[in-house]
């Protein structure tokens, strides 16, 4: 079972920001050399990008910052069934590539919210000390503003580590919890070093096309299915080009450290809410795998292993592995996964 025992919590010292805004801009400069020249700028707050259903804003204020929180409420086709489904997405994704679950969903009968939270998508980019208590918090005043008591949380790659701190600091509000390929089923401090937040912030500055499409491209178990990934890597590369882009840079570095710092491997055995924890087959996502030893990286990111460990952890759960799928079943194997999420959410 993954306990995750005998580890004394460390956390790394909070890094100064870089200084010095120019630099950060003629490294962004150099590298849209790369974009392709088809390419289109798209601002860091995706106003050009159109999603598959309305977007609100939920106005919030987080360390003095006056954000706008994205978020899609959709509600379902026909009958419905009294249910709400939130999803919650990943470090490198947002609200956008839900668009078929969400209209698997309402065709059921569910209502479906969708946030982007803050530093995603949409929503604010702002420089602020994120931690997944603050995000548990902002998805649950969204859930007030929506008048929406409990609900079905699914929660893919971060989206998962996000889902289950929610789950743990709103248990009256979880009906049932499906963890999609969730990062943080293991704890990167054991044998990753602190990565310092400048060499972070530096990684995401050094971001070019090549890079974006080995980002996505990692995520399958087949590559010839990049495909579906094909509006998010345009959408990826035109961000490279906004002048905002260093902005953008320094809020990933900055949730990259959220992710590193905060395991939510030891709140499993906690949540008591019947559980589905479902990954690809072929999924080996080790989010700091490049700051680790060549040792290092060969115990990292076995996720249908971790999946299953973490089934047995939690109270209630059960483990459900999709064959031919990477890191987003729900993207490259929609049919098995749904057919897993629905029977999980249907079931009496």
């Amino acid at each position: 079972m993954l306990r995750c025992r005998g580890y004394t919590k460390t956390m790394i010292r909070r890094s100064t920001f870089l200084a010095g805004l120019a630099s950060a801009t003629a490294i962004v400069a150099a590298k849209t050399a790369n974009v392709r020249a088809s390419t289109t700028a798209i601002g860091i707050d995706l106003e050009s990008v159109t999603y598959p259903f309305p977007v609100a804003f939920l106005p919030l204020v987080l360390e003095a910052h006056d954000v706008r929180m994205a978020y899609m409420d959709v509600a379902p086709q026909g009958q419905p069934n009294g249910k709400t489904i939130v999803l919650l997405h990943g470090k490198n994704f947002y609200g956008l590539y839900w668009e078929r679950t969400i209209r698997e969903s309402i065709a059921r009968g569910y209502r479906v919210v969708v946030p982007d939270q803050i530093g995603w998508g949409k929503s604010s980019k702002a420089a602020i000390a994120y931690s997944f208590d603050l995000l548990a918090g902002n998805t649950a005043k969204l859930l007030d503003a929506c008048g929406v008591e409990r609900v079905h949380l699914v929660g893919h790659s971060t989206g998962g580590m996000l889902a289950t701190r929610f789950a743990r600091m709103y248990p009256e509000r979880l009906e049932r919890l499906v963890l999609e390929d969730s990062i943080g089923m293991e704890d990167y401090r054991r044998v990753v070093p602190p990565p310092p937040f400048d060499a972070l912030y530096a990684q995401e500055l050094a971001l070019d096309a090549s890079g974006i499409q080995r980002i996505f491209s990692n995520y399958l178990a087949d590559p010839s299915h990049i495909g579906i990934f094909a509006q998010a890597i345009d959408v990826e590369l035109g961000v490279l080009q906004s002048a905002d882009y260093p902005q953008r840079a320094r809020v990933s570095a900055l949730a990259y450290r959220m992710i590193y710092e905060e395991p939510v491997c030891y709140e499993y055995d906690l949540v008591a809410a019947p559980s589905l924890v479902v990954t690809g087959a072929a999924d080996h996502t080790a989010p700091f795998a490049s700051f680790a030893s060549p040792a290092a990286r060969q115990v990292l990111g076995h996720i249908p292993l971790l999946g299953e460990r973490t089934a047995r952890t939690l109270q209630h759960g059960r483990f459900v592995e999709i064959a031919g799928a990477g890191h987003v079943p729900h993207l490259e194997q929609p049919e098995p996964f749904y057919r897993a999420l629905f029977n999980f959410l249907e079931q009496a």
